[in-house]
This record gives structure tokens, C-alpha cells and sequence, in this order.
């Protein structure tokens, strides 16, 4: 895979090596990555991701992974600050986007790029915030139907994340769920799983993400559990405008919104539980 544009620009795939680069692009722009997101996301489409190189010097980046025959998601979009405004992103969003072929596409969009990606073929779905803030430390144990998710049952809570998500996603799960750093849980009521979220260190905060559950009962008390270890450190968690439950308990819990990004998808995507959503996986992976 290989590509020239202006100024000799050399887009190819990227390596995990190369993405601690654009994970240093991404931290800059106030994107807060996870400290482990790189593993995961190339475990679950090595070739996804692409640098745009001139004369050797990284420039450009994005990521555009497979998850299914018909679903692809697009992030990691960025053009170093002193490159912007010479065709270089552009030149790069082509060649990745190819790697999708016939799949739908989606994205998180941040405000200055949507009638970009209005222009590529991108619609709007919804919009989502995200919600920061701190809760008090907590001495009260977590309750005894939540439960590390693998103790769930590692097909169950697959099974639910399908629901709930446009394409199963098993080996990228696989690692987000027992990656170092990452907290998985889920609530299990009657032998049955009835929400899960993760948690993970970033670079500014905590990242709650996803956060998937039967009612916004079961999310605050998987939310409480997976924040129960913070003793106070701020977290963060992207919730759909669409889901007033989600947002009702972010604010009850005193979070407050700091950025907006825009969910578009370039054509249908299959049904999935959306009410469930109350905090998405990953900006950058869908």
C-alpha cells in the first residue's frame, strides 16, 4: 500500500511503533488515548492503520479498522499542525478509506471536520458529549452481583456487546477486557448478564468505556463499581445525546460536558440495542 501526493507524501500502514507517535498527536489535541488502547485496536485489524510520511518525517495519520464484512470504523484522523492546508490528510483519507471497500464506515467526528465528512459520503446519526468529572472515594463493597467480566463468562458478555453494538467484535474484546490497566465488570441478575463497562487509564483521566447496560439502574451501579478505585481521580465517559437516561446520570452524578463529537456512517448499519448505550467503547474505535 503505498501512495504519492503533493510534496511527496508517502502514506503506508502504520506499526504499533509508528502509533506511539500519533498517540502523542492525539494526546496533543486534547483526545486523552488510553495508555493501552494500540495493542487492542491492532489486534483487531493489524493492517487499519496508516502514516503519511515526507522525507521520513511522520506528517499524517488514521485508522480506518475492519470489524465485520459490512462495518468499518474511521478515526485517528490527524495532520501534524505545521501540515495542515496542503492536500496531505486528504491524500492520506483516501488511501485508508479504500481499505474499507463496500462496508459502511463510521466515525466520531469532532465540529470543525463534519461538513468534511458530509462531503465524503458521512451522515449524521447522533451527537455525543463527553462527560468529566470526579466522585467521592467509596468504602462500600462493590456488590455482589457485579463481577469481573470474565468471571461472567467471556461469550456471555460478547453476546451482550453484540446487542449492543453494529458488528461483533470478538477479538478485539478479547484483549479490551484483560489488557494491563483495564477494569472490565458486568452485573449478572439471575444468571444473566445485565450490563458491562470497562475502565482504563488515559492520559488526562480515566476512560469509562463502553459502559453497556440493561437500565440506568444497572449502569450506575456498574459505573459506581468501576469507579470505586479512584479515589477521587477524574474519569471520563462518552455518552450519546440520543440516551436521556445516560445523560440524566451523568449530571446527577456531577459530571459535566466538555467536548462534543458527531456519530456518522457513510450507509445502514445493522440493528443494535442503542438504549443500552450509555457510554460508547472508544472515540477513536467506535
Amino acid at each position: 500500500m503505498l501512495q504519492q501526493a503533493p510534496d511527496q507524501l508517502v502514506v503506508t500502514r502504520a506499526t504499533p511503533e509508528d502509533w506511539k507517535v500519533v498517540s502523542e498527536w492525539a494526546a496533543a489535541e486534547g483526545w486523552n488515548p488510553g495508555l493501552s488502547d494500540a495493542s487492542c485496536f491492532f489486534a483487531q485489524d493489524p493492517d487499519g492503520f496508516f502514516i503519511g510520511r515526507i522525507d521520513g518525517e511522520p506528517v499524517t495519520a488514521i485508522s480506518v479498522v475492519n470489524y465485520s464484512p459490512d462495518y468499518a470504523f474511521l478515526g485517528f484522523y490527524l495532520v501534524r499542525p505545521d501540515q495542515r492546508g496542503r492536500g496531505h490528510g486528504l491524500a492520506t483519507w483516501k488511501t485508508a478509506l479504500a481499505h474499507a471497500g463496500e462496508r459502511t464506515v463510521g466515525l466520531d467526528g469532532v465540529p470543525a471536520q463534519q461538513d468534511n465528512y458530509r462531503r465524503s459520503g458521512f451522515e449524521l446519526a447522533y451527537r455525543t458529549s463527553r462527560f468529566a468529572g470526579t466522585v467521592p472515594a467509596d468504602d462500600r463493597p462493590t456488590p455482589t452481583d457485579v463481577v469481573p467480566a470474565v468471571t461472567a463468562g467471556l461469550d456471555a458478555v460478547l453476546a451482550y456487546d453484540g446487542a449492543c453494538y453494529p458488528a461483533d467484535r470478538p477479538e478485539f474484546l478479547r484483549h479490551w477486557l484483560t489488557t494491563d490497566g483495564h477494569r472490565a465488570l458486568a452485573r449478572v441478575v439471575d444468571g444473566r448478564v445485565t450490563g458491562y463497562g470497562v475502565i482504563r487509564p488515559g492520559r488526562d483521566a480515566h476512560r469509562v468505556g463502553p459502559l453497556f447496560a440493561d437500565t440506568a439502574e444497572d449502569a450506575r451501579v456498574l459505573l459506581d463499581a468501576l469507579t470505586a478505585e479512584l479515589d477521587g481521580a477524574p474519569f471520563a465517559v462518552d455518552i450519546p445525546e440520543t440516551n436521556a437516561e445516560a445523560v440524566a446520570l451523568a449530571e446527577s452524578l456531577g459530571l459535566t460536558p466538555s467536548f462534543d463529537t458527531a456519530r456518522m456512517y457513510t450507509g445502514p448499519v445493522r440493528d443494535h440495542a442503542t438504549s443500552r448505550v450509555f457510554g460508547v467503547t472508544s472515540l477513536e474505535l467506535g
